[in-house]
C-alpha cells in the first residue's frame, strides 16, 4: 500500500504525563485503520517529555476522513490535557525505509 500523505508531529507532555501520553498514542485507533500504513511514536533521548509521532496515510483524504469522525475528535479532546505548550506539525510523505517492531 503506497503512502501518499503523512506528517511528523512533535509534542511536549505536561510534567509527569509523558508515559501516559506515549501509552495513549500507542493505543490510538489509527493503528488499526487500514489507510494508516505508518504510525511511529518515539521519545526524545535528551528530554523524555518530548514525544514524536510520524504518520503515513494512503491519501490526504483518508487522513482527513479519519480525523473527521466522532471517535477521532474524542481522541483529540482526550489528548489535549496531556500536552503542554505548542505542538509542531510538519507535512511529510514517507518515500521508503523500514519500520519493524
Amino acid at each position: 500500500m503506497a503512502v501518499r500523505h503523512g506528517f511528523h508531529a512533535t509534542v511536549t507532555a505536561r510534567p509527569g504525563k509523558a508515559d501516559e501520553l506515549v501509552a495513549f498514542l500507542l493505543d490510538a485507533p489509527s493503528l488499526s485503520n487500514e489507510d494508516c500504513v505508518v504510525f511511529l511514536v518515539s521519545r526524545s533521548a535528551g528530554n523524555p517529555d518530548i514525544v514524536h509521532v510520524t504518520e503515513g496515510w494512503t491519501s490526504q483524504e483518508a487522513h482527513a476522513g479519519f480525523f473527521a469522525t466522532e471517535g477521532a475528535q474524542a481522541l483529540v479532546a482526550k489528548l489535549q490535557p496531556l500536552l503542554a505548550g505548542e505542538s509542531e506539525y510538519v507535512d511529510a510523505v514517507p518515500v521508503g525505509g523500514k519500520a519493524a517492531f
